[in-house]
């Protein structure tokens, strides 16, 4: 992903999504694919892929995808709302997140974001709604 904004790359680094193995593979305007391990870092104490990692996919990929929509307006987003179907178990391997925005707001954003498995079944389905705000910077 050469043509990447190294911005957009940058914002996983020393994050959540880099503690669970998150591997951007796509960002184009309106759509973001990133993958996860199934691993020791994402599994809950059953051996199952945790359902917070999950969710913590799930808006990496709409708040990296939000952002990518927002950031030539010197704008950020941030989550308002998520929500998450769990459909199927992992246990192993990796999964693949696929986010989409629904709706692109002055305002706020909502995406839907589909997890799948190696064998392409979809595990987990969410809805995120972002806020569309102006950058507060620490003073």
């Amino acid at each position: 992903m050469e043509d990447l904004d190294p911005k957009f790359r940058a914002g996983m680094q020393n994050t959540m999504a880099e503690a669970l193995g998150m591997e951007l593979v796509e960002a184009k305007p309106g759509r973001v694919v990133i993958t996860m391990p199934v691993d020791h870092r994402t599994h809950q104490p059953y051996g199952l892929l945790h359902g917070g990692a999950s969710v913590a996919l799930a808006e990496t990929a709409a708040s990296l995808g939000g952002w990518l929509l927002v950031a030539d307006e010197g704008k950020v987003v941030v989550g308002q709302e998520i929500n998450a179907n769990h459909l199927r178990s992992v246990r192993s391997g990796r999964v693949k997140a696929v986010g989409e925005v629904l709706h692109q707001g002055k305002t706020s954003q909502v995406w839907q974001v589909k997890i799948y498995d190696e064998q392409d079944r979809m595990v987990c389905i969410s809805r995120c709604t972002l806020a569309v705000i102006a950058p507060r910077f620490p003073e």
